[in-house]
Parts: C-alpha cells; sequence; structure tokens
C-alpha cells in the first residue's frame, strides 16, 4: 500500500477555511476545499497527527475511492472494485456507518448502505478467501456520501467526533461545540498577552478551547481514535504522534476569565478546566454582564449568549443584547464576538458588525457577529538590540 494517503476532513459549514488553515500548519497538501468538507494528501502518520491536533474540524476520513453511480448495480461494482483490503483486515469490523444523499439519483439510505456493505464483503470474500466473517476486531465504520450523482466511500478514523475532547462530561443548556469554539477564538486573532474574557461563560467551552490554544494543547490529547488499533497503522506512529503532542505543550502563563449568572453552570466550568488540565490559566466568578467592567486595553470578548427560542423570552433576550451593546462599547478598543441564531440581533445590540460569518453549530442555524478593534501595538525592541544589529553589519 502506497504511504501517501488521500483524507477527508469534515467540518461545520462556515468554518472551513480554518480548518483548512489547521491543516497547512501541519504541512499536509490540500487537493480540494468544498463545502463542510476539506480533502488533503499525507503520510500515514497523517491519521494520528490529523486526529490529535484539528481543532475545529469534525472528523477525519479516509478516502477509499470517488466515482459517479446513478444505479445500484453501478454503485455495486464500483465499491467492489475499490482496495478494501488494503485497509481491512479478516477479522474486521466494517458497518456502513454512515451515508448522506444530496440531489443525487441514488437517495434510498437505506438501500445504499446495504449496497454499499454487500459490495465490500463479496470483494474480502474473494481477496480472503472465506465465506463468512465473524467482524470481532478493529472497527471500520465505511462513510457513504453521494452528491449530485458523485460518491465518496471512505472510512471515519476517527469514530466519535473530535468536538469529544474528553473534559466536557455535562454541559449547560444547548452548548457550543467545541470546534466551533475553537474556530472562533481563531478569527478573533486572539494571543495569550491579551486579555480575554467570556461574560456569558455557561459551562466554560470558548474559556477553556482558548486556554488549550494559549498553551498549544492538542485537543484529542486526552481521547481514544477507533484507527488506533487498525493494523495496517503502526503502533509506534501513534506514540510518536502523541510524545510530539505531549511536548509541544508550552510554559506560557496567562488568565482567562469567564463570567456568568447561573452557579450551576459556573460549578461545571470549574470542573471541565480542571478535566481539561487547565485550571490554572482559567478564572470564573458569578457576575452578570451588565456589571462587566475594566481598565485593561486590547481585550477579546467571545461570547454565545441565549438565542430567544422560547416562547416569552424575545422580550428578555432584547433587552440582554441591548446591555451588552452598551456595555461591549464602553470598553474603547476591545474586539468582540458574538455567535447567536437571533436574526435581529445587531439591531438590539445598537452596532453594526464589522463582518458577519454564518455557522452551523449542529443543526442551529447562527451567525459570528465580528467586531474587529485595533491590535495591540507592538512591542518596541530596546535600543541595545538595535545597536547588537548594527555592530554585526559593520
Amino acid at each position: 500500500m502506497s504511504r501517501k494517503i488521500n483524507l477527508i476532513a469534515t467540518a461545520a459549514f462556515g468554518i472551513e477555511s480554518v480548518v483548512k488553515d489547521e491543516i497547512k500548519k501541519l504541512g499536509y497538501e490540500i487537493t480540494e476545499v468544498e463545502n463542510g468538507k476539506i480533502r488533503f494528501t499525507g503520510p500515514l502518520e497523517a491519521i494520528p497527527r490529523s486526529n490529535l491536533w484539528l481543532r475545529c474540524a469534525d472528523r477525519v476520513l479516509l478516502e477509499i475511492g470517488r466515482f459517479k453511480a446513478v444505479t445500484f448495480d453501478e454503485l455495486f461494482e464500483k465499491t467492489k472494485a475499490l482496495p478494501w483490503e488494503n485497509y481491512i483486515p479478516e477479522d474486521g469490523e466494517f458497518p456502513a456507518a454512515k451515508i448522506t444523499s444530496v440531489k443525487s439519483t441514488l437517495f434510498s439510505k437505506s438501500d445504499g448502505q446495504r449496497i454499499v456493505k454487500k459490495a465490500v464483503v463479496e470483494r474480502l470474500k474473494s481477496k480472503y478467501h472465506v465465506d463468512w466473517f465473524s467482524e470481532n476486531g478493529g472497527k471500520y465504520p465505511i462513510h457513504i456520501q453521494i452528491l449530485k450523482d458523485e460518491v465518496t466511500l471512505s472510512i471515519d478514523t476517527s469514530g466519535s467526533g473530535l468536538n469529544k475532547r474528553g473534559y466536557r462530561q455535562h454541559g449547560n443548556e444547548a452548548p457550543l461545540k467545541e470546534t466551533i469554539s475553537a474556530a472562533l477564538v481563531y478569527l478573533s486573532r486572539w494571543k495569550p498577552e491579551r486579555v480575554f474574557l467570556d461574560p456569558l461563560c455557561g459551562s466554560g467551552t470558548i474559556v477553556i478551547e482558548a486556554a488549550m490554544i494559549g498553551k498549544n494543547i492538542a485537543p484529542g490529547l486526552k481521547r481514544e481514535f477507533v484507527s488506533e488499533s487498525w493494523d495496517f497503522i503502526p503502533k509506534e506512529l501513534w506514540e510518536q504522534a502523541r510524545q510530539e503532542a505531549q511536548e509541544a505543550i508550552n510554559d506560557k502563563q496567562f488568565l482567562l476569565l469567564g463570567s456568568d449568572v447561573d452557579p450551576d453552570a459556573l460549578k461545571q466550568a470549574r470542573i471541565n478546566a480542571e478535566l481539561a488540565g487547565v485550571s490554572d490559566y482559567v478564572a470564573f466568578q458569578k457576575l452578570p454582564v451588565q456589571a462587566v467592567e475594566t481598565k485593561k486595553r486590547y481585550g477579546v470578548i467571545i461570547t454565545n449568549p441565549p438565542y430567544g427560542e422560547r416562547i416569552g423570552e424575545e422580550k428578555e433576550i432584547q433587552r440582554l443584547y441591548r446591555d451588552m451593546g452598551k456595555v461591549f462599547r464602553s470598553l474603547g478598543d476591545w474586539s468582540y464576538f458574538v455567535i447567536t441564531g437571533y436574526e435581529r440581533f445587531e439591531k438590539y445590540f445598537g452596532e453594526p458588525s464589522t463582518k458577519n460569518r454564518k455557522l452551523y453549530n449542529g443543526d442551529i442555524k447562527t451567525h459570528l457577529y465580528q467586531y474587529y478593534g485595533p491590535l495591540p501595538p507592538r512591542k518596541r525592541k530596546p535600543i541595545e538590540e538595535f545597536a547588537k544589529v548594527e555592530n554585526t553589519n559593520e
């Protein structure tokens, strides 16, 4: 089997560019960017490294093949022609785990799953010379994507979604996914030397994700992945990737702040921070957003306020957004980023956003309203440093 493999990072609509940048930083070649997925290539170790490091992707899929199919016979024959035996061992468990079909002739999902499973079975029968598979070994979940009659077949390397970092045992109501929270931090241009605040922090996901970014803690370091048990990936590749991630954690010191009026949510935020290994870098306090004030400059606010989806809540939400607008604008040169599903946010917040990005948090359509303040001035090098540079040129 060739050492170079084709991978797909799936992502929530609206953050594909963020995931693309993450993949490029890992050193892998981007081959295609589509709605909800980024295709890239890399060596075999790209499977453990991308699973451990991608903060904003939903899953990493190993692409087995792409082809056009408008009949189930075509789907069967072209699926059977793919080299499944290069990946799935004789005792492997290979369910047709997930299928999507959009604007395609083959719209029956149950039939599509059945046909793909049957085709893979027939292929493996001919290669392993057996008539039956126990499927009691490692798991190789097959994903089927059909878009405009183009079929993409892949194997899920992640298992549970990459948002499952292992630290959030319980969340507050309608929590923001960890992957989206991390994307918001990247989009905000926040750096550890800047003040950071989430004044409606709930169970602390945004603050914790920012702290993990600040410390360069790989988001997958404390969890397991389905592909760790795969026969064709040497164990040492996973060991090396985890060792690399452990050694990459930096010694930067900073303190991120979260506040909320719900004491139960704050209690959970502190537990989550402890589980994430960032409790020394975050602080949570009981405080209404209306009471937020500071003389600190060039800070960053990222927050996910209530959307007012329940009957009778709208007036309360409108009042909250008005208060947020007054408080945030009083902070002068701060930048603030608000993600909400409430369509009239800007009207009640009292200020049009610099940018407005549509994002999906699961099935919920939201908008990220971005208000960019000035960046902190760069620190000038001491005169002695310039003198040293000049002396070296003499």
